[in-house]
């Protein structure tokens, strides 16, 4: 049978289909432009959107096992209510979803919360699923790699209670694992909750400090105040966004995103070996702007 993954062309779904295809299961894809997606062979894409009532039963004809994936988008609740209904009218009850640590917790950032009321339709319509509630994605670090590098300045206002954040690939090798543990079960399996996160939970200077450390300059943490972050970010994303990923870097001044016991031991067996650390990501970074291809 077939697994269909959505989201797959993003940061995080690029890595589920690797990983699947590299444990030889069958992957189909949904794409809204077939034509410019690239994937590896044997990846049948079908053209779709979350919102396309019958292209997504299109999707669906033949797949046993979901994963799913809503962008951070205006929409975002209801294309997973949507994509929901229409697994369950297809006959397909065993998926993998991708949340976010905390979603029950952080219902004031919109994006947490719509995950939270997706995992609730997930328990209450009786799905086979695992819940991925991964943390800050180490891989959102790229997108100010230029401001650590030239100006000396971690600017993500982080905080100080710690944040365990975690490595796309990581992210797209457990989906994977348990994609195909549901897929091949021979029975219903129960819901599962999973967090996904780094081995390390870094305060702000904490990791300002691995930068200075890596680099052999100062690296100073910019501070708690996201005002400046909002206002950044506001320049290139919706300011709906960037109000949203305002209230998102608040919550992580406030509680951080720190690990439950057995979080990180969890991740290793499922894995097989360590996840990803903070500290090879950076040294990567740098190692690539020293010698650029």
């Amino acid at each position: 049978m077939t697994i269909l993954v959505t989201g797959a062309t993003g940061r995080v779904g690029r890595h589920v289909v690797q990983q699947l295809v590299k444990r030889g299961a069958d992957v189909r894809v949904l794409s809204r432009d077939p034509a410019k997606a690239e994937f590896p062979a044997g990846v049948e894409v079908v053209k779709g959107d979350l919102l396309d009532i019958e292209q997504l039963r299109t999707a669906f004809s033949g797949v046993s096992t979901l994963f799913l994936l809503n962008a951070v988008t205006g929409d975002e609740f209801t294309q997973a209510l949507i994509t929901l209904n229409i697994a369950r009218e297809s006959g397909v009850d065993r998926l993998v979803y991708l949340s976010v640590i905390n979603a029950d917790r952080f219902v004031n950032v919109p994006h947490f919360a719509v995950k939270s009321g997706a995992e609730r339709m997930i328990e209450q319509m009786g799905f086979s699923a695992t819940i991925l509630r991964p943390s800050y994605f180490i891989d959102n670090e790229l997108m100010i790699k230029d401001v650590i590098l030239n100006h000396g300045v971690y600017p993500m206002p982080i905080g100080s209670k710690g944040v365990a954040m975690v490595d796309t690939r990581d992210i797209g090798e457990v989906a994977a694992i348990e994609l195909i543990r549901r897929e091949r079960a021979p029975g219903k399996l129960p819901i599962e909750t999973i967090n996904l996160v780094g081995p390390d939970t870094l305060s702000g200077s904490d990791v300002a400090k691995i930068w200075s450390d890596i680099l052999k300059r100062p690296v100073a943490y910019g501070g708690d105040d996201p005002t400046g972050f909002e206002q950044n970010l506001a320049g290139f994303l919706p300011k709906w966004m960037a109000y949203e990923m305002r209230l998102m870097a608040e919550r992580y001044v406030s509680d951080g995103m720190i690990p439950e016991d057995g979080d990180v031991a969890r991740l290793t067996k499922i894995l097989g070996r360590a996840p990803h650390s903070y500290r090879s990501f950076a040294t990567q970074i740098v190692a690539t702007a020293a010698n650029p291809a």
